[in-house]
């Protein structure tokens, strides 16, 4: 065990045993919650970070400690639902056996060494769960990406994160075939199938085939973790970096803050793998004991959500705000959710009216929280405090939030400003490391005190933070961030765009969607609008992710730019929101 945790395990551990009965009974004595206690302390800024740390050996694998001893109830640390019905479940012994055998094929068939790269692209499958803590096991650093990456997509993020080594998926295997040669660094691919591929290892054949011995790499806790890449306004995606301990223990006080968790709850969260909520709930979840529900979820399906919670004893629920407006539309008195006890939302604004559908139909309030790529969870309502509808909630500690002008000077209540996190004199730790080979773009997102979130809002006397729009031009579609650049760079590569700017548009279902203004090539401005709309939709789709597409186009004879030339996309989404 690690040298920071193993005294306190230890510690619990034979109080433990001391105090067991002559048959061996588990005793009255809440190790755990000492254990969390210290976690959650470090958590809030009120104990130092140890110099060492890794989740999976002093998290994991001390929960199968406790677990042996009877120090949890008997529900899975894991629980996966197929789309057929079949289900997966380990506890946490099982856990580790699985990931330590996907950390022997890491380290012998890829020869990952810590500090390399692994990309993971793949769908809600365990070896997605695996695959990560295994990463954590050989001190590899994991880079998540959405199933609906591009050849275009992939070929951009491995050559600029230099990833060693991809696991994937039947369906996206083809398009990293496609890239690969432009890949230098990229040296193993590993397939999640229960089929073969030419140039592919068959991961589910390696995990049969490997060892359950495998001791964990000793990291320290600024090493790094993972890498997400997070859409801007200019240039291509951005890679963000979190250490072992931003995540890894960024995330127990939110856990039991926000989400309430505890080692008897079943947290469902509906995220799809190559966002950062699914992180946020691995990392909230596991240190907590809590189980972590998965269901296979190929399509968003809002009948196929309500039927899982009436049918699996789910305490816990996570959407964004787009699907629970998805599920206030059916009829919700048709279902009866007997364990689900507390709702969380988040990656978008939540509106009003869908809080108070939910709450009158289920019973239960959505209690909506606030983070970035950058971050762990900057506000939030957590549970027991009163909620104002429409606000974000109030800062979640260790998080000393302000509302600030451009100079990074403190606004009053009431005054609109940027949303910033204080980074000095002391700098959070749960936070993340830079921006990976940009640090201009680091620099940049700090003013005096503070790091800038790019999101505008204001504080109430309360301190409530209330969410304006954001600075930038980021558009938040279902909860999936889409840089308009990326579109409108699509867009000029069909012969019949001239120009193109890309700006959010409300939408009832999703919060807003990708609007397209386009002006026309000259040859291209007699033919069928609706026809040439549809032609540059599926454009995009192949150009770029399908999600990215601009679900409404209009054409226009010039936009509106700066003396310099530069396209105002404020002016444009003024005009769709109508500001």
């Amino acid at each position: 065990m690690m040298p920071w945790l193993s005294g306190q395990v230890l510690k619990v551990l034979r109080s433990a045993w001391r105090f067991c009965g002559p048959h061996g009974q588990p005793p009255p004595l809440h190790a755990p919650q000492k254990i969390v206690a210290t976690w959650e302390a470090i958590s809030l800024g009120r104990q130092p970070v140890p110099e060492y740390f890794n989740f999976a050996h002093d998290v994991l694998d001390m929960w199968s400690q406790l677990e042996k001893v009877g120090h949890r109830p008997p529900i899975p640390a894991f629980w996966w639902v197929s789309g057929t019905g079949a289900e997966v479940k380990w506890n946490f012994e099982e856990l580790g056996e699985q990931s330590r055998r996907a950390a022997n094929v890491l380290r012998d068939m890829c020869n990952l060494q810590p500090g390399d790269r692994m990309m993971l692209v793949l769908p809600r499958l365990p070896e997605w769960w695996l695959v990560s803590v295994a990463c954590m096991r050989t001190g590899a650093v994991m880079i998540p990406g959405v199933s609906q990456l591009t050849e275009k997509d992939l070929k951009y993020r491995l050559q600029a994160s230099r990833a060693k080594s991809i696991i994937t998926s039947d369906s996206l295997a083809p398009r990293v075939d496609a890239i690969s040669a432009d890949c230098p660094t990229l040296q193993t691919k590993l397939l999640v199938s229960d089929s073969s591929r030419p140039g592919w290892m068959n991961f589910r054949e390696l995990l049969r085939e490997a060892s359950t011995e495998h001791n964990c790499v000793k990291t320290k806790s600024q090493d790094p973790l993972a890498i997400y890449f997070t859409s801007g306004t200019t240039g291509a995606p951005k890679m963000v970096e979190h250490s072992q301990a931003s995540y890894g223990l960024g995330f127990v006080a939110s856990g039991r803050r926000w989400a309430a968790l505890t080692p008897s709850d079943i947290f469902w969260n509906t995220s799809d793998t190559g966002w950062v909520k699914a992180a946020w709930t691995l990392f909230s979840a596991w240190p907590h004991g809590s189980c972590i529900f998965v269901h296979e979820l190929s399509r968003v399906d809002a009948k196929l959500i309500l039927n899982t919670l009436s049918s699996f004893p789910i305490t816990t629920l996570c959407c964004v705000p787009t699907i629970f407006r998805l599920l206030v539309q059916e009829d919700l008195t048709r279902y009866q959710f007997m364990s689900l006890r507390h709702c969380l939302t988040g990656g978008e604004a939540l509106n009003p009216d869908v809080r108070e559908k939910w709450k009158s139909q289920v019973g239960l309030e959505l209690h909506e929280g606030y983070g970035q790529s950058e971050t762990v969870v900057i506000c939030a309502n957590p549970k027991g405090m009163k909620i104002k509808s429409g606000s974000m909630g109030k800062a979640s500690p260790p998080y000393d939030v302000q509302i600030v002008d451009d100079e990074g000077n403190i606004l009053p209540p009431g005054e609109e400003g940027n949303v910033a996190v204080r980074v000095r004199p002391t700098r959070p730790f749960c936070f993340f490391s830079c921006y990976l080979d940009n640090p201009k773009k680091t620099e940049a997102s700090e003013q005096g005190d503070f790091y800038i979130t790019g999101d505008r809002a204001h504080k109430d006397k309360d301190g409530y933070f209330w969410f304006m729009g954001r600075n930038d031009d980021v558009i938040n579609s279902s909860s999936y961030r889409i840089g308009p650049v990326e579109v409108e760079s699509a867009l000029v590569e069909h012969p019949a765009v001239l120009e193109a700017a890309v700006v959010s548009s409300p939408d009832p279902i999703r919060g807003e969607v990708v609007k397209a203004f386009i002006v026309l090539s000259p040859t291209y401005c007699s033919q069928d609008p609706e026809k040439l709309t549809q032609e540059l939709q599926e454009h995009v789709k192949r150009m770029t992710a399908p999600y990215k597409y601009p679900r409404k186009v209009a054409f226009v004879s010039e936009l509106p730019k700066t003396v310099s030339g530069k396209i105002q996309r404020s002016k444009l989404r003024s005009q769709e929101w109508g500001r």
